[in-house]
């Protein structure tokens, strides 16, 4: 990539995306926004990459929003308006163009995701982050409640938490995070980078269809009845079971040995 406010690294099916605006933590400036939508598009069609890592340079993982860039609009409040529409629509739908990929996505988080920040490393599959790592929706303590990242961090963790953490401003710990389910592991700082390319690498050496149904399926099954989900799931593992490379995997287990499996 020719953009430096992004960099993509591939190796063995795995991409990784860092943040590189390190002077201004990583915020989710116009630029970054457009940079981070740009390559989820690409990603979408990699059929190489089955594991997407996204991660910050410097001391920070995500600061959310650039204010000084929000604030920069605030002189003509038509046109401020409709700026602020337009950079919350763009931000919302890079989130969902996020989750929408059909690689697995983790978010490798140190020192600090806050806001928006908060809300890039919730949207993501799965989340690691180092010890000393906090986690906030810290809005309201400059008068803007995180409406936006709200939507992804309820999604996370229980309503309740979801709400003290937006209506405090307050900061949580890494480990309090990992108890409310927005981080599935903690790792010594030193061991962050390679924790979180072990998981992408267990996660990689899946067979791919499998893996890409089912991420698709687990978000669908979220929004649907108890009922319609099990419909649902179970077309899903119809379309799955009928796979040749499933079929291969299957037998492999049953005549105990390795699957030798044609996935790209």
């Amino acid at each position: 990539m020719t953009d430096t406010l992004l960099l993509r690294e591939d190796a063995n099916h795995i991409a990784t995306l860092t943040l590189n605006s390190p002077a201004n933590f990583n915020a989710l400036s116009d630029a970054m926004l457009a940079a981070l939508s740009a390559e989820i598009a690409r990603l979408a069609a990699d059929r190489s990459i089955r594991v997407v890592i996204l991660k910050g340079a410097g001391k920070a993982f995500c600061a959310g929003h650039d204010l000084k860039q929000m604030q920069s609009h605030r002189a003509d409040t038509d046109k401020g308006a409709a700026y602020y529409q337009s950079l919350f629509a763009t931000c919302s739908a890079m989130m969902l163009a996020l989750q929408a990929l059909p690689q697995v996505t983790i978010a490798q988080v140190h020192t600090i995701a806050t806001a928006a920040g908060c809300q890039l490393a919730a949207t993501c599959d799965m989340v690691l982050a180092s010890e000393g790592t906090r986690f906030g929706v810290n809005g309201v303590n400059i008068g803007l409640f995180c409406s936006t990242p709200m939507v992804a961090l309820t999604r996370k963790v229980p309503p309740a938490v979801a709400f003290e953490m937006l209506s405090t401003g307050e900061f949580i710990s890494a480990e309090r995070a990992r108890e409310v389910g927005l981080v599935n592991r903690v790792t010594a700082p030193g061991a962050l980078d390679a924790e979180t390319r072990a998981l992408a690498e267990t996660v990689a050496a899946k067979l791919s269809i499998a893996t890409r149904l089912g991420k698709s399926a687990f978000y669908t099954q979220l929004g649907l009845t108890t009922a319609e989900a099990y419909g649902f799931a179970g077309r899903v593992m119809v379309e799955n079971m009928l796979d040749a490379d499933t079929d291969e995997g299957i037998c492999a287990f049953l005549e105990k040995r390795k699957p030798n499996w044609g996935q790209d």
